[in-house]
């Protein structure tokens, strides 16, 4: 049975759920001479990995920790799991709309898992022209899933970030396709490129601006990013403190990427960018936005790049947070963040998600809005953000 709405007429938008991609996802969809050198997967049972051109470039663990009878883990046995061990939800998107139904949910926005939250591990292989087909095949299935899902399922595009001019044309690209987003790199500078800030990306971003496509920075959307899952914890810790310790420092990783976009100037440029910090969390934004209101007037950074605003005066006009089990922020932080820029997330299947408490964490969490901030917080602002049509 499905679990019953937050009210008969609200549409609850998921802006972060991912999808672990079934094995034939890019060997279905390739050239035939290609089928070889794009991600498939090679090895039996637990040896299974993804490879690319030869390469390894991650294991086959689906990075779900619900299990096939709808058990969620809450250890690090999930750490073991193969695709046939997960719930079909996970890789199969027909099941997903099915989850959808079940937890009274009308939307999600899916992101990756195989090539990283950024594409960042496609930068194993070697070949630009390879990357890009592999980016271009993924956005492509993509599209697909959007459209058999009635338009409840959409992905956001991943970006072949490693040539700028190629994201500039994968922008449109996606756009046409149909696709609402783009998921970015937050350090492409890591490989030697220029960094996001630098004039060199201006053409991206007005492409951005144009096209009125969200771009979405998930945290750990670099190795750079990613790092801060690795170093949080000490080693003396054990796994699982150590995994709860990493989790917790992925998710204010964004605070940085954020506050650089801001410093950058980039949206005195282009003043229509739409940017989303996905499963980061929203209760750092005050203190982050008053913080490099602060610096930025002891440094004199102004005199660098004289910003037309104040550094937070940008956020309500530019940022969107997602939330999906803070009690604190979500109860007393609203007003300050804005609630114009605060969506919901369940992160399924990932280690941190709802599942199965969705709609029970929405009443409690919600217990005390008005009917209007319910209604742009579960759907009208994820619905305006990424051009979603709901159902009258």
């Amino acid at each position: 049975m499905a679990a019953p709405a937050l009210s008969d007429e609200l549409s609850i938008i998921d802006v972060d759920a991912h999808i672990t991609e079934p094995h034939d996802l890019w060997t279905s969809r390739a050239p035939a001479a290609l089928k070889g050198r794009v991600p498939h997967v090679e090895g039996e049972g637990m040896d299974r990995r993804w490879v690319v051109d030869g390469v390894e470039i991650a294991t086959t663990n689906p990075a779900s920790v619900i299990d096939k009878n709808g058990r969620k883990s809450r250890g690090t046995e999930f750490f073991g799991w193969q695709i046939e061990d997960v719930h079909e939800a996970s890789w199969d998107m027909k099941q997903r709309v099915s989850v959808l139904d079940e937890f009274g949910l009308y939307a999600q926005i899916l992101y990756p898992n195989v090539a990283g939250f950024g594409s960042e591990r496609f930068m194993k292989v070697e070949d630009d022209d390879l990357r890009l087909t592999c980016a271009r095949i993924y956005n492509e299935a993509m599209g697909e899933i959007q459209t058999e899902s009635n338009e409840r399922l959409l992905p956001m595009a991943l970006m072949p970030w490693w040539n700028i001019e190629q994201s500039i044309e994968e922008v449109q690209r996606a756009k046409d396709m149909g696709l609402r987003g783009i998921v970015m790199c937050s350090d492409p500078d890591s490989i030697g490129l220029p960094d996001l800030g630098a004039d060199a990306w201006i053409p991206f971003w007005e492409a951005c601006n144009d096209s009125d496509m969200a771009i979405n920075f998930h945290i750990g959307a670099s190795e750079t990013s990613f790092n801060m899952f690795g170093r949080a914890a000490w080693e003396s810790n054990g796994m699982r403190r150590r995994l709860a310790l990493g989790s917790a420092a992925l998710f204010v990783e964004n605070s940085r990427v954020m506050s650089n976009m801001i410093y950058s100037g980039i949206f005195d440029r282009c003043p229509n960018l739409k940017v989303v910090s996905v499963e980061s969390g929203i209760g750092w934004m005050p203190f982050v936005l008053e913080s490099i209101d602060y610096e930025w007037g002891e440094t004199g950074a102004q005199q660098e790049v004289p910003l037309q605003k104040k550094p937070s005066e940008y956020f309500r006009d530019h940022f969107w947070g997602c939330f999906w089990f803070e009690k604190v922020a979500p109860k007393h932080l609203i007003d300050v963040v804005g609630e114009d820029n605060v969506l919901f997330e369940t992160d399924f299947p990932h280690p941190t998600c709802l599942y199965p408490d969705v709609q029970e964490y929405i009443a409690e969490i919600s217990a005390d809005w008005s009917e209007e901030r319910k209604r742009k917080i579960f759907q009208d602002n994820a619905a305006k953000l990424y051009r979603i049509d709901l159902p009258s």
